[in-house]
């Protein structure tokens, strides 16, 4: 399973970040280079079928080797990197037998264990980093690399009874649409799981309730020297709004279960002033009251300027994946079976965010997610250790296992 590490290296080098401000599928159109690849590795595998649509997404078929049938199980990842660090020229370094101390990343950057703690849990084993100037990529073509390896073991190793296994790559997942043309018919498994996850161990089958909020502020210019009882400063009601919701709710103060609402961008005149927010909560009854008191918090500033100097657009982006998933919970437990079988405490946990999951399974193909052992995704201070990459792949393989004898 050591190949894992060199496709790894070989796909995190390819620039595949996405682009929210495109509206072309994928965002981005060298994001088909890795997906090209893809597709001939996996035709080289034996995966016949695999194939590369206009839109980016990859889907192959390893067929099953069994007599009898059993559920038709998927592995998905994503191809692309968030759009907010550089993937260009990804130099991915090598740190044997990691030895506790601050590693030097390049480029004046450290990477230490006094600012990320968890570095020290992995004293002993080879860690792989960015060299300071870029993100490493691990989110997720470590996921990638981790099913790409576990098919080609299944492939070499026939004396393991397996039936159909589905994999499938997206695009765009770091821009919120990876599974937005995602052809689940098509990909025709009965469950499938997103190898997408943090540390080694996560298993995840809850996320955020979530909704972007859109406040817009309509202000009135006046000359200051002129304005009493004329000037309406879009701004400062802009920043009136703010202090009214919960200062203990958001993401800085919050943990585990606990929501928020995030002020993501504040921009504005005297004239006019539109502030961004997300709001999140994996309860959905405490989602909705969030959203309440959103507009609650609007209408009572309407009612104190005695006009609608403030107007609010809601809109729901993704749900819990745990209403999906809890019904046919088995499928978590043959997650759980496979870490242990492969000497892996599992780490069940929600996550304080989104993903493809979660609209896979809204979609009907229920996909709680795995991990790939990566940290600090999105930045240079990203990191994966080799040996939680190869238990990443042997968890794959025994999921695969474990299905072939329901």
């Amino acid at each position: 399973m050591k190949s894992v590490v060199e496709k790894f290296v070989r796909y995190a080098k390819i620039d595949t970040q996405s682009n929210e401000e495109s509206n072309t599928t994928p965002s981005t159109d060298k994001q088909f280079n890795l997906a090209n690849l893809l597709v001939e590795e996996l035709k080289s595998m034996g995966l016949t079928d695999a194939a590369v649509d206009k839109n980016g997404y990859i889907m192959a078929t390893l067929p099953s080797n069994m007599d009898s049938e059993v559920p038709v199980v998927g592995f998905i990842s994503h191809m692309d990197t968030a759009p907010d660090a550089s993937d260009e020229n990804v130099n991915p370094q090598f740190i044997e037998d990691y030895d506790g101390s601050d590693i030097p990343l390049g480029n004046s950057a450290v990477l230490s264990p006094a600012d990320f703690p968890e570095l020290l849990s992995y004293k002993g084993q080879t860690i792989i980093t960015t060299d300071g100037t870029t993100l490493l990529g691990a989110d997720d073509k470590a996921g990638v690399a981790e099913i790409m390896t576990a098919v080609e073991y299944l492939v070499n190793h026939p004396e393991i009874k397996h039936g159909t296994v589905k994999v499938g790559f997206t695009p765009d997942e770091e821009i919120g649409r990876g599974a937005d043309k995602f052809d689940v018919k098509k990909f025709a498994a009965n469950f499938a799981y997103t190898i997408d996850g943090g540390r080694i161990g996560e298993l995840e089958y809850e996320n955020f309730n979530a909704a972007g909020l859109t406040v817009t502020v309509s202000g009135r210019n006046v000359h200051p020297g002129t304005a009493k009882n004329q000037m309406i400063n879009a701004i400062t009601i802009g920043m009136e709004y703010d202090r009214m919701l919960p200062h203990n709710q958001r993401p800085e103060h919050t943990e585990g279960y606990e929501g928020f609402f995030h002020l993501m961008d504040f921009q504005g005149t005297v004239d006019k002033a539109v502030l961004r927010y997300i709001i999140r909560d994996h309860d959905k009854v405490k989602f909705e009251q969030k959203k309440m008191l959103a507009s609650h918090t609007a209408d009572f500033i309407n009612e104190k300027y005695g006009k609608a100097v403030i107007t609010t657009e809601l809109k729901d982006q993704y749900f819990n994946m745990k209403e999906k998933i809890e019904p046919v919970k088995y499928i978590v437990d043959i997650a759980e079976q496979a870490m242990l079988d492969a000497g892996v405490k599992p780490v069940k946990k929600p996550i304080r965010g989104g993903t493809d999951g979660s609209k896979l399974s809204f979609m009907g193909l229920p996909t709680p997610n795995i991990f790939t052992g990566g940290h600090n995704f999105h930045g240079i201070h990203e990191y994966i250790p080799v040996q939680s990459m190869e238990k990443a792949v042997e968890v794959i393989v025994n999921v695969v296992k474990n299905v072939a004898k329901i």
